[in-house]
């Protein structure tokens, strides 16, 4: 039997539809469940408020902004978010056919959005209900914390559900086909800005390796060192969205400290190892280098969309709509990544110039180069058949075309029938190797040849193939016959 969501022999709907709403926040759960544990184990700590803490850390995943002792962390790690999104996105592609029906699409995608909703108020009241023991945690926003969840949940949704049905509901809404190739190009553009931009992290790491010992330095025990490698994984694409902020001419900051392509302020920074990437001033000429990565980005954007030829304002609007999709995304993703960080003050990129820097990049280079590489044909057809212009016919001189009636065979030169070549001999047809049907006999007065034909066995013809094959006696010349064997027709 197969199942109307994913389509696979033997499945379950119900059953798909359960993994869908809890199994990503279910994996969450259990991997914060056994990081609390173990850090409470290492520190000696009972187990008061684990459960508050398992809670408050699930709602972190989730951007949830938290506050313990009255310092409010909301500059909370990328990854963990990024990774619920990717595993909504898997399970909800998993679960969704291509030909599966709109109304089943409406239950995976409330089933993906239900679930994590459902854990989020149970989560709430689980931290209302630790924070009358453990008086310096608090119960966040409630709104707030549904809206982050549902936020975050409902992308995944709509990533793993356009995976497989994007192009046809791009045909059903009668939009046009390369809008398709707008979104690849927009992701494209956006991985070349953030790998371009990890490259860049990761030299400036070696370059500034004696700052990163010392922030290192900062604690002497080995669970320490690894509880700091693990932070800085966790912040790893929080400072990589920071870096492609300097890399298209905005701007990042950290409290009072400021950091661009063009000048660096100075301020106190967390003690995190992988911030020692950043710049410190006073600034030197080598880093207005990083704009180099935004022109690079933006020529992948541009090959990307020329990959399928448009006539000028289609082209120019597959550029211009690839922009923006990931202008806004750069956009969402640091707003996400930003946020109260204690003591420290807001941490985040200048919004104000972030995504409009990200669009001009985008926009500009990917135009110019779908301009130069080809990707604006004025024969081209907007749409999903293209059909090519017929080849231009040589046109028929008058005199080539003959009069009705006024040609006959008494008009013809014999000469024009002679095949010219090299020149042979008459024995020259006769090789050792050709056996004739016709065998010559002797050559009258006039020149001419006498042919005997040679007697053959008859045959006989079948009006379909054999249905065995020739015995082992039989030779296979003998099936076949050609126009010189002689026969009437």
């Amino acid at each position: 039997m197969t199942s109307v969501t994913g389509g696979k022999p033997g499945s379950n709907p119900t059953r798909d539809l359960v993994r869908v709403a809890f199994g990503p926040s279910v994996v969450a759960l259990t991997v914060i469940a056994a990081v609390t544990l173990l850090q409470l184990l290492i520190a000696n700590s009972d187990m008061t408020g684990a459960s508050g803490a398992i809670a408050s850390m699930w709602l972190g995943v989730h951007q949830v902004p938290i506050s313990i002792g009255g310092r409010d962390l909301g500059a909370l790690p990328l990854l963990p978010v990024l990774l619920m999104v990717a595993g909504t996105a898997r399970a909800t592609a998993q679960a969704t056919a291509r030909g599966a029906s709109w109304f089943v699409i409406r239950w995976i995608v409330a089933s993906a959005v239900g679930g994590p909703l459902l854990i989020a108020a149970v989560s709430l009241a689980v931290i209302h209900d630790a924070a009358s023991v453990i008086t310096e945690l608090q119960t966040p926003d409630a709104l707030s914390a549904f809206a982050h969840v549902f936020l975050v949940h409902a992308i995944g949704a709509a990533l793993g559900v356009g995976t497989r049905v994007g192009r046809r509901a791009l045909v059903e809404a009668r939009l046009p086909d390369w809008l398709a190739d707008s979104v690849r190009a927009a992701i494209t553009g956006m991985l070349a800005l953030l790998g371009l931009a990890g490259a860049v992290t990761v030299l400036s790491l070696v370059w500034h390796w004696g700052t990163m010992h010392e922030l290192y330095a900062i604690t002497d025990s080995l669970f320490g060192q690894l509880s700091l490698t693990l932070l800085a994984l966790l912040y790893v694409p929080n400072v990589l969205v920071g870096a492609t902020a300097m890399a298209v001419g905005s701007s990042a900051h950290i409290g009072p400290a400021l950091f661009s392509a063009f000048t660096v302020l100075g301020g106190d920074i967390p003690a995190l190892p992988i911030l020692a990437a950043a710049p410190a001033p006073p600034l030197g000429p080598a880093w207005v280098a990083l704009l180099i990565i935004g022109a690079a980005s933006g020529v992948a954007v541009g090959q990307q969309c020329a990959r399928r030829p448009l006539p000028l304002l289609p082209a120019l609007a597959k550029v211009a709509v690839a922009a923006f999709i990931a202008a806004v995304s750069m956009a969402l993703l640091a707003l996400a990544g930003g946020g109260r960080l204690g003591n420290f003050g807001d941490v985040g990129v200048d919004q104000l110039t972030y995504g409009p820097a990200v669009f001009g990049w985008f926009a500009s280079i990917g135009a110019l180069t779908v301009v130069m590489i080809g990707g604006v044909r004025a024969d081209a057809v907007v749409g999903a058949q293209r059909v090519l212009p017929p080849a231009p016919e040589r046109p028929v001189e008058p005199e080539d075309v003959p009069e009705p009636g006024s040609a006959s065979i008494a008009d013809i030169d014999p000469e024009d029938l002679v095949v010219v070549g090299e020149p042979f001999e008459a024995d020259e047809l006769f090789d050792a190797d050709f056996e004739p049907g016709f065998q010559p006999d002797e050559v009258n007065d006039g020149g001419e040849l006498n042919w005997t034909p040679e007697p053959k066995p008859p045959r006989t013809f079948r009006s379909h193939a054999p249905t065995q094959p020739p015995g082992p006696l039989e030779d296979p010349e003998d099936l076949m016959f050609t126009d010189d064997d002689g026969y009437d027709r």
